[in-house]
């Protein structure tokens, strides 16, 4: 089908659109290597993320108040973030990181990295 007044170049532009276009999978998991938390309420969400090896997930502190993320293992650890301040880390090896507020220790949350 050819629209009148676009110009083959737009055309394919829009074509290759579609066919890169990640799709959304069922399990509501990100299907790239990035991948959010975001801290709002004093809680992290989603509490538990499952991410695949070489993932970036990345915390946004939506609160009014600082808060961490720091890994129960030592393996990660924020700095105090203010609201709207973000911090990421890259999971390379599979396991499972849970993690809390070093402010607010109730605050837990956990990383499933397959």
């Amino acid at each position: 089908m050819w629209v009148a007044g676009v110009g083959m170049p737009v055309l394919i532009g829009i074509l290759l659109l579609f066919a890169v276009s990640p799709s959304v999978k069922g399990s509501d998991q990100p299907s790239e290597a990035n991948a959010a938390v975001k801290i709002d309420n004093f809680v992290f969400g989603p509490q538990t993320l499952t991410v695949p090896v070489g993932t970036k997930v990345t915390w946004t502190n939506s609160d009014d108040i600082p808060h961490t993320s720091v890994s129960t293992e030592g393996v990660f650890k924020s700095k105090v973030l203010d609201t709207d301040e973000k911090f990421s880390y890259t999971f390379t090896k599979a396991g499972t990181y849970p993690y809390y507020c070093t402010i607010h220790p109730k605050m837990t949350g956990k990383v499933v990295v397959q």
